[in-house]
């Protein structure tokens, strides 16, 4: 009776202190399931973006081929000097990911050598592509701003935010650069402004512009409210590929 009160007390110890470490080894396995399924979440989030970027090539139409053309810009929002002659054309749209990249990593530096010196104006026209359902209403997010004196704070939030282009989100986005809401709203659900950005896509479309990014290069004609454009950057390009563009331009200007 001794030996199985002895073995019984054994075992009730065991028991006892090997409680602590089964429930540490199950945190331990719930965190590492918890840690997969996190891996299996990202895993599908990447291959949903890759479906979407494959989507937006394949509906993509071929490139055409440019050709010089005297673009109207009357009336669309510019940086720069007006008496600057060489104007710089950035065709693009808020939901496009590659004019977010463009945006981010190549404009500041446009701007800062060429805009800002005084060589050179910057002209923004909208290019809303069909495969994006948000970018119309985006554009025209940008043109209400403007008729209040904020295209430049609309355009510079849209692109900081191109996740969030719902109609609801544009309305935050006025209220945080202090547009008047009302008065934005109204201008929105109006669709005052669709004329004008079928315009710029009729006048980008002229050159031969099927994408976005595009940017033309050329020269402010005489009546200050058009540019011909004589040369093509397609795509995101880095800042390089624009300086010698523009440098070769300025050269002739001489």
């Amino acid at each position: 009776m001794k030996t199985f009160s002895i073995i019984g007390a054994v075992a009730i110890a065991v028991l006892l202190f090997s409680q602590p470490a089964l429930s540490q080894k199950s945190k331990e396995i719930d965190a590492i399931r918890e840690d997969i399924k996190a891996l299996k979440e990202g895993q599908q989030a990447i291959q949903k973006e890759i479906q979407e970027i494959k989507t937006q090539l394949r509906a993509r139409p071929a490139p055409a081929e440019f050709k010089e053309a005297v673009i109207d810009v009357d009336g669309d929002p510019f940086k720069g000097s007006k008496d600057a002659k060489l104007a710089l054309i950035e065709i693009s749209e808020f939901q496009c990911p590659f004019c977010g990249r463009h945006v981010r990593e190549t404009v500041p530096q446009i701007l800062k050598d060429y805009v800002e010196t005084g060589k050179m104006r910057y002209y923004f026209l909208d290019f809303p592509l069909a495969f994006h359902q948000l970018a119309f209403k985006a554009s025209e997010a940008g043109a209400c701003a403007g008729d209040q004196g904020k295209f430049w704070e609309m355009h510079d939030i849209l692109f900081e935010n191109q996740k969030a282009l719902a109609p609801d989100d544009l309305v935050k986005h006025a209220e945080t650069i202090g547009l008047n809401v009302s008065t934005f709203k109204e201008c929105l659900d109006s669709g005052k402004h669709a004329d004008e950005i079928r315009k710029d896509m009729s006048e980008a479309q002229k050159a031969g512009i099927s994408g976005t990014p595009t940017s033309l290069l050329g020269w402010v004609q005489d009546d200050g409210k058009s540019v011909k454009a004589v040369k093509i950057v397609k795509g995101a390009q880095p800042f390089a590929a624009f300086k010698d563009a523009i440098e070769n331009l300025l050269a002739t200007q001489k």
